[in-house]
């Protein structure tokens, strides 16, 4: 999966961080540098983590079947603004749709 292939290239630490807040999900919980993501739709949420000097942002759904889905993962290169570029949000909107049809 693309989104897998995208998060090994993460460093190390920023991983294991965002490892953690995956495994937090799992139990029902949500990690601290988790939160909703606005616009599409419940259930989609956002892992936002700054580590040393980049960003990194891991999409997932938890309402899709009984399991927790990582929709995307990538490096924020922005650095003037904290919207998720329109870009990322279009991918991410496609594999939701390609998702949702996949476990109907």
């Amino acid at each position: 999966m693309a989104a897998q292939k995208a998060f090994r290239k993460f460093p190390a630490g920023a991983q294991e961080r965002m490892l953690q807040a995956l495994d937090l999900a799992a139990e029902g919980r949500m990690a601290g540098i988790a939160k909703p993501m606005k616009g599409l739709g419940s259930g989609i949420f956002e892992i936002a983590l700054r580590h040393q000097t980049d960003a990194y942002r891991v999409v997932y759904a938890v309402q899709l079947a009984d399991d927790i889905w990582v929709l995307h993962a990538f490096q924020k290169k922005a650095t003037r603004s904290i919207a998720t570029p329109k870009g990322e949000i279009n991918l991410i909107k496609s594999r939701i749709t390609r998702l949702t049809e996949m476990l109907k």
